[in-house]
């Protein structure tokens, strides 16, 4: 699978009519990042500036999240950055259970194309849809599955910034394991 793998898929995205979420969007935001992505960030779905820009992240949330990547020393353009939902619920609601029902297959797909050693879920709509659990504050900081990194979402940390020394912790966290993947097959070549 490829970067022609990913182009179809976010094409189908784009053009996705599944769920009642598709009448209202101007532009489903299927994610952006290289491929294949050694780390994925997935948050839980596009807000109002991701819905008229096509891209994820691009909000108050999104800067809060290009400031957070910066300290914990990861280039945005070296992650993959996506969500649950990929089409903005109204009023910037939490998706519904059959929204992310809908949508999960789509998420699947990218995950299987792009092979990422590190898939960080921020916030409970993601941690939810991936691995069935609740509780953010609880799992935060975990590693599960030995590639799941559960953290905060940036728009909980945008109203809570005293978060916000966690969350980059945990995104310093996602790095230090990708490095550590590298050593390992390093070791083993």
């Amino acid at each position: 699978m490829d970067r022609a793998d990913l182009s179809r898929l976010h094409q189908q995205i784009r053009a996705c009519q599944l769920c009642p979420l598709s009448e209202g969007k101007n532009f489903a935001v299927p994610g952006s990042g290289p491929v294949p992505a050694e780390i994925m960030l997935v948050g839980e779905a596009p807000g109002r500036e991701e819905d008229l820009r096509g891209l994820p992240f691009v909000g108050r949330a999104g800067r809060l999240l290009d400031g957070a990547l910066e300290q914990a020393g990861l280039e945005r353009s070296k992650v993959f950055i996506t969500s649950v939902i990929k089409c903005r619920p109204p009023q910037n609601r939490k998706p519904k259970k059959a929204e992310i029902d809908q949508c999960r297959p789509y998420l699947q797909a990218q995950i299987d194309i792009l092979h990422p050693k590190i898939i960080c879920l921020m916030g409970n709509t993601a941690t939810q849809a991936i691995l069935g659990k609740q509780g953010v504050t609880s799992l935060r900081g975990q590693i599960l599955q030995d590639r799941f990194l559960v953290t905060y979402h940036p728009a909980a940390v945008l109203r809570n910034r005293n978060l916000m020394e966690e969350f980059v912790s945990d995104l310093k966290k996602a790095g230090l394991m990708q490095r550590h993947s590298h050593s390992e097959q390093f070791r083993k070549g």
